[in-house]
């Protein structure tokens, strides 16, 4: 979200630590509020009102993050092209261009959800779920504001107003959703109607965002001098073009997990009633497969907020004509990808049947989350390629590799969940996004012809990821035979599921920092990175 910031003549390491760390925090506070919120969600509603909210989600999330983020760097970046070129006069007539597109977009979007609703969820083999693809299309109306509000104040590199946003818009809509379903809950029991209030609360923190965003806008609105614009000065077409490009770009990593959503709330639920599953039960498994989701996106916080500081450095780096320079930044974005990728999926995997009792209430289908879970390591590092690519100014052929890895998801899905229910679309999954790493891996190597990380760096992560396991592991029978027996079972796994996260996590830690697998002087480069390098610093004193 940074992409503005490049192309600033102010431009500078000072400006853009400072914008890429507030935008990290928001980014991380978003995805954490994004994550959490399904659990308490999840235990309002069970797992078949999980599967009703999870069916519809992805169609609203696709549309918005395209719109509200997409647009919004592509924006930045043709505005901040613009002000390089000494052409502010033009900035207005760019601003209503892009209006204007993305309210065209947004109004065609909004007829096709809203009108074609009842399709879709016949589609989907649930026309119930046609009254929440309705109460979600009303968020689709917001995005012209969002997105044009966002992109302006990135392409001044005011990234405060659009980090406030970010969390404010969160904020309310977790607030909504979980306020709202426990008063539907608690007087109706309709699971639907639930389900259509978590999609009343995306509208609500939209509007909270476009709320905000105005008023910080209007209070630091100066009144332009009039000018005489050119239509010349401003090529409409041009602007459009650059506007769906760059947004496509931009946005399609963020989209990739919400594209395999898509392909599962069309496949999953079908297939298991086709398959001979009764419709109730189907919705249940549905609901518990989902249970995934939230799990993978709190894995992958640190990757995904990683990609979002890299894409402007390299992007500067490369705009330089010093090329060779944004080398040591993609090394060492992809090896902390790796290290933490890894660490978060094992980590999670061991203790996984304790954490799905702990945030779900039970051990149900344990053994598919734990394959799920093995996505956050795919997903890892295929989000840092796909940034540090679009940073490069390549994005099609990548763009490509994610389409194809899409359509394997779907394929994998009409032949492994058949066969192997919910199993099979974590597996497919996992096959899926692993396509897509080896294929952007090649191109990126075919391009840049560079080595991630030496062979002792794997084996590093190795031997930590291994000592952590069989630790955890240990501990875990013995907390489950001897310390913690006499707990309740929920109670048990909550009290096993902490702790043990806690003791894995260090010993991972403990184990990289006294190996040095990243150096110290590397740790200071990342965002936050100062805590690390100051105790793998205190750890290594005596040697």
């Amino acid at each position: 979200m940074g992409v503005g910031l490049v192309m600033g003549n102010d431009w500078n390491m000072k400006t853009y630590m400072k914008g890429a760390a507030m935008l990290t925090i928001a980014a991380i506070i978003v995805k954490l509020l994004s994550a959490v919120y399904r659990v308490p969600f999840q235990n309002l509603v069970g797992d078949e009102g999980f599967y009703i909210y999870q069916q519809v989600y992805p169609f609203i999330g696709i549309i918005t993050t395209w719109t509200s983020f997409g647009f919004a760097v592509a924006l930045s970046k043709i505005l901040s092209d613009y002000k390089v070129l000494g052409k502010d006069y033009a900035i207005p007539r760019v601003k209503r261009i892009a209006f204007y597109y993305i309210g065209f977009i947004s109004i065609i979007f909004f007829i096709l959800l809203f009108m074609g609703a009842g399709f879709l969820a016949k589609a989907m083999g649930d026309a119930n779920l046609a009254q929440l693809l309705k109460a979600g299309s009303y968020v689709i109306l917001l995005m012209p504001m969002l997105a044009v509000l966002k992109g302006d104040f990135q392409s001044d590199g005011r990234m405060q107003p659009v980090a406030y946003a970010q969390v404010v818009e969160q904020a309310v809509r977790v607030f909504v959703i979980l306020f709202g379903t426990w008063l539907i809950i608690s007087n109706s029991f309709d699971l639907y109607k639930a389900g259509s209030m978590a999609m009343y609360g995306a509208v609500a923190g939209e509007l909270a965002g476009v709320i905000l965003l105005s008023s910080i806008y209007w209070k630091s609105l100066k009144r332009p001098k009039k000018e005489t614009v050119k239509t010349d000065d401003v090529p409409i077409w041009t602007i459009v073009k650059n506007l769906t490009l760059i947004s496509i770009s931009a946005s399609i990593s963020a989209l990739l997990f919400l594209l395999f959503q898509l392909v599962d709330s069309f496949t999953v639920f079908q297939t298991l009633v086709e398959s001979g599953m009764n419709k109730h039960q189907a919705m249940e498994k549905k609901g518990v497969y989902d249970r995934g989701q939230p799990l993978v996106q709190l894995g992958i916080v640190i990757a995904s907020t990683l990609s979002l500081a890299i894409v402007p450095l390299v992007a500067h780096r490369m705009g330089k004509g010093s090329g060779r320079t944004a080398v040591p930044f993609m090394q060492l974005t992809y090896r902390v990808a790796f290290t933490f990728g890894v660490a978060a999926a094992m980590g999670l995997i061991v203790v996984l049947p304790y954490v799905n009792e702990m945030l779900f209430q039970t051990k149900e289908e344990s053994t598919t989350l734990m394959v799920f879970s093995f996505q956050i390591v795919w997903m890892s590092l295929t989000l840092t390629l796909m940034a540090m690519l679009q940073g490069s100014g390549m994005v099609k052929i990548p763009t490509l590799f994610l389409l194809l890895g899409v359509l394997s998801k779907w394929l994998l899905n009409s032949i492994l969940v058949p066969t192997y229910g919910v199993l099979g679309a974590a597996i497919s999954g996992n096959i899926s996004l692993a396509i897509i790493y080896v294929l952007m891996c090649y191109y990126f190597k075919k391009t840049w012809n560079i080595q991630f990380a030496p062979a002792v760096f794997y084996k590093g992560i190795l031997k930590a990821s291994i000592l952590m396991i069989v630790c955890v592991v240990a501990y875990i029978i013995l907390g489950d035979a001897v310390l913690f027996d006499n707990l309740s079972s929920r109670i048990q796994s909550i009290v096993i599921s902490l702790t043990a996260v806690m003791l894995g996590a260090t010993v991972f830690l403990v184990n990289i920092a006294k190996k040095r697998v990243i150096a110290e002087k590397e740790w200071f480069l990342l965002p936050f990175g100062r805590r690390m390098a100051t105790f793998q610093l205190w750890l290594n004193k005596e040697k």
